[in-house]
């Protein structure tokens, strides 16, 4: 009976294993393919680098307008700087994802931890390359009223929001109640989106730069998310819906599956239980 026992458990550290080497293998691939697997990026990148009229039309039209505005509005245009330079700046935003990723290692999280950090961190290096490679110039607009180093496609500001909201809802979501998930998501839409406006408003974006940002950071989040869920087939536990977060057993004592996490301490029970 013990040596069976034994066995089970060596057999369940063995695949655990594998599902974790596995895993490391889909994470980082999926970070490298991020790019070239997203369709809509790809297309808008296309018609960015082809001087595409209609696009380049939309584009000074909206930065025209909304320059306009912005001069014409000076307290507005100084709380969309605040939002920007600040709430959302994207310093603001990676230390925020870094002190969660933390909070991950010292919840034992060990893959959940790392999912954030590859996310995070590869999304950035991705759109700085990115940039560096289709060197558009920014709006030159005839009296801006802010102004912003670098290349303008796609918008980092826009890209850090997008992968950064992701990760925060797709980690936090099973410590938060059901009634208020839908606010979560709420309050996570209207800042992504906020975060284009302000930079189109202040004119150091074009419009579709921040499409391209919002549409490259979908991509890294839904690769590197494919690579988590497939280590949780690897091993063996059941798929987590959207709404419950990528790991529902993270309101549990033991959130990741390991030689502490068995049936004594209800780590399968857990396992089986929707939303954690």
């Amino acid at each position: 009976m013990v040596v069976r026992a034994t066995a089970r458990r060596l057999g369940d550290l063995r695949r655990r294993r594998a599902a974790d080497r596995r895993f490391g293998v889909h994470l980082l691939g999926s970070v490298a393919v991020a790019a070239a697997a997203a369709v809509p990026f790809g297309l808008l990148l296309v018609l960015v680098e082809g001087r595409w009229q209609p696009l380049r039309s939309l584009d000074a039209r909206t930065a025209r307008r909304l320059n306009e505005t912005a001069l014409g509005h000076p307290a507005w245009t100084d709380a969309l700087r605040f939002l920007s330079d600040r709430v959302w700046d994207p310093v603001t935003l990676r230390t925020i994802v870094a002190l969660l990723t933390v909070w991950l290692f010292y919840r034992r999280a060990w893959r959940l931890a790392a999912w954030s950090a590859v996310t995070a961190t590869g999304g950035g290096l991705i759109g700085l390359l990115v940039k560096t490679l289709v060197e558009r110039a920014r709006p030159s607009l005839e009296d801006p009223v802010a102004h912003a180093p670098g290349f303008s496609f796609p918008s980092g500001h826009a890209m850090t929001a997008t992968t950064s909201f992701a990760i925060l809802l797709l980690v936090l979501l099973p410590l938060v109640p059901r009634a208020l998930r839908g606010l979560c998501w709420g309050i996570a839409a209207v800042s992504v989106l906020g975060v284009g406006f302000t930079r189109i408003a202040l004119g150091v974006h074009w419009f579709s730069d921040v499409v391209g940002g919002w549409l490259l950071g979908l991509a890294v989040v839904a690769l590197t998310t494919w690579a988590f869920e497939a280590w949780r087939t690897d091993a063996g536990r059941r798929p987590a819906a959207l709404s419950e977060g990528l790991e529902p057993e993270l309101t549990g004592a033991h959130p990741e599956p390991g030689p502490s996490s068995g049936r004594r301490h209800g780590g399968s029970v857990r396992d089986r239980r929707p939303g954690g």
